[in-house]
C-alpha cells in the first residue's frame, strides 16, 4: 500500500525556522538602533522645549528664569507658580529613556512679582538630559538660557553659574 502524507517534514520545518533565526538576527539590532536614534532626538528636542518654555516663562511672568521645571508645568489656570508650558510626562525628570534634571540660577531676582511664591533668577538655568542606559540612548545633552543645545559622549556637569560650556553644540 502507498499512502502519501501531507504536510512539512521535520527537516523542512527546521529550515524554515532557521530562516527566520536569520531575519531577525539581521533586524532586531537595526530596531534597537532606531529605538536609541529616536530617543536621542526625543532628548534633545524635549531640551530645545525646555529652553523655549523658560524664555516664554522670563518673558510672560517677569520673573526670572523658571527656580524649577515643576513651576513650567501643566496648570487650569497658569500662572508664575503653574505655568502650564510643559506636560505632565516632563515635569516627572524622565521621558523617552532620558532623565532630565533643571538648574535654576545662582541670583535670584531682587523682587518677586506680585503673586508669585517663588523668585525666578535672573543670570542663568541649565537642563541636562542623561540616557536612563547604553539601550535608551548613547548621547547627553544640555542646554542653557543661551538655547544652544550641546551634545557629550560622557556625562554633563549640571552647573548654575556656568550652564553648559562644553560640548559640541547639533542643529541650532
Amino acid at each position: 500500500m502507498n499512502k502519501k502524507e501531507k504536510g512539512f517534514s521535520l527537516i523542512e520545518l527546521l529550515i524554515v525556522v532557521a530562516i527566520i533565526l536569520i531575519i531577525a538576527a539581521i533586524a532586531i539590532p537595526n530596531l534597537i538602533r532606531a529605538r536609541v536614534a529616536a530617543n536621542q532626538s526625543s532628548a534633545a528636542a524635549t531640551l530645545r522645549t525646555l529652553a523655549s518654555a523658560a524664555a516664554m516663562y522670563q518673558s510672560t511672568y517677569q520673573d526670572g528664569y523658571p527656580p524649577s521645571m515643576t513651576v513650567l508645568g501643566p496648570a487650569a489656570t497658569p500662572s508664575c507658580d503653574t505655568a502650564g508650558l510643559i506636560d505632565a510626562v516632563l515635569i516627572t525628570g524622565q521621558k523617552s529613556g532620558y532623565n532630565f534634571v533643571w538648574m535654576p540660577g545662582s541670583v535670584p531676582i531682587a523682587s518677586i512679582p506680585a503673586g508669585c511664591t517663588n523668585a525666578g533668577f535672573t543670570d542663568m538655568f541649565s537642563a541636562t538630559a542623561a540616557p536612563v542606559s547604553t539601550s535608551t540612548g548613547t548621547q547627553y545633552y544640555c542646554v542653557d538660557a543661551s538655547n544652544v543645545i550641546v551634545q557629550l559622549n560622557t556625562a554633563i556637569t549640571n552647573t548654575n553659574t556656568g550652564g553648559c560650556t562644553t560640548g559640541n553644540a547639533i542643529g541650532n
